[in-house]
């Protein structure tokens, strides 16, 4: 009593010239300027989160090497041992997620805002 396994099917995409030599389905030749529009949308959200990310990460990055450098220019906080361990490593093991948090907040509120934006305006059209 063996089963049948079931045959195997290729799935591909559609051939994106496919449909451009044949006729439009009714009702669709209304909607290729929308398309358009749409397209337009969906490019400026990508160009904007994508600023948006490497700004964020620009200013991280910044802020970090700021945060390094102003412990190395306080060498007080080398011979300060708290349970035996400086207190510059304690703010480089602690002190960077506070920033790494609050980066990720500003982030969030951000790109929700640029999503917002982009539906607003995609239901207008």
């Amino acid at each position: 009593m063996s089963e049948e396994q079931p045959r195997r099917v290729r799935v591909t995409a559609p051939r994106r010239d496919a449909g451009a030599a044949s006729e439009p389905p009714s009702g669709r030749a209304d909607r290729r300027e929308p398309d358009d529009v749409q397209g337009v949308y969906v490019r400026s959200l990508i160009r904007s989160q994508l600023r948006l990310a490497l700004t964020v990460a620009a200013g991280f990055i910044v802020a970090t090497v700021l945060f390094v450098i102003a412990i190395a220019l306080v060498p007080d906080l080398d011979r300060t041992l708290v349970v035996g361990v400086p207190v510059s490593w304690l703010l480089l093991g602690f002190g960077v997620y506070p920033l790494a948090i609050t980066v990720g907040v500003l982030y969030l509120r951000a790109a929700s805002r640029n999503e917002a934006r982009y539906r607003a305006l995609s239901e207008d059209s």
